[in-house]
């Protein structure tokens, strides 16, 4: 999965994921993007700018189209069937939004007509758990999946005292551990960012095994 925006960099890094899925073939990429809240007034101009957003990919479709922030002056529910008709015409597989709060989704999987609401993408990190106070336990609830963006903190969580010692039990770095801590929770995923190969390595080796529930315990207690 890569995930993109159309503010990124003006539409200039759809470009290059675009260009990533031609390289590799579009069916190995799941693509990601977000689509900037004024366009979800109505869904003439939701449409409009969804096939701005396909031409600059460069692709038929995207894998999943977000809203990238609530928009406070338009009702939700006018920005949900706006977001649905992005599917209904078969410019996205799944929807979803992005720093939508507890209530602001709430009232969002209330108006969907169609099509599910599948992932909120929020911030959240073992340093920012702002989520578990109430959105986290929505998502589970409703199966919607969080995506955390931000997930290292800009990789300050690689200067945690407690997660170095918890990562030295299991031969892990404090990365590997920030991201498996997230991945532990049911319907979360870390989308973490990189521009450069071996950190994709170090991602991948917070794969494949768990934090014991005590480790657990000591992370939410920082």
């Amino acid at each position: 999965m890569i995930d993109t925006a159309e503010m990124y960099g003006s539409g200039r890094a759809e470009v290059l994921v675009g260009r990533v899925a031609r390289s590799v073939g579009r069916d190995r990429v799941f693509i990601t993007t977000k689509l900037l809240p004024h366009h979800f007034s109505d869904e003439a101009r939701a449409l409009s700018a969804a096939k701005s957003s396909l031409k600059r990919l460069g692709v038929m479709y995207a894998d999943l189209v977000l809203i990238h922030w609530p928009n406070a002056v338009i009702p939700i529910h006018r920005q949900v069937r706006a977001l649905e008709a992005i599917a209904r015409e078969g410019l996205a597989r799944y929807v979803g939004v992005s720093n939508f709060e507890e209530g602001e989704l709430e009232e969002a999987l209330m108006s969907t007509a169609r099509y599910d609401i599948v992932v909120n993408q929020v911030k959240y990190s073992p340093l920012d758990r702002r989520v578990e106070r109430g959105l986290l336990q929505l998502c589970i609830k409703e199966g919607v999946t969080v995506q955390a963006y931000t997930p290292l903190e800009r990789c300050a969580v690689k200067d945690s005292p407690v997660l170095k010692r918890i990562g030295a039990k299991y031969g892990k770095t404090p990365i590997q551990v920030a991201l498996n801590y997230l991945i532990s929770r049911p319907y979360v995923a870390a989308i973490p960012k990189t521009e450069r190969a071996e950190r994709v390595e170090e991602f991948r080796g917070a794969l494949g095994w768990r934090l014991s529930s005590d480790d657990i315990e000591v992370i939410e207690e920082m």
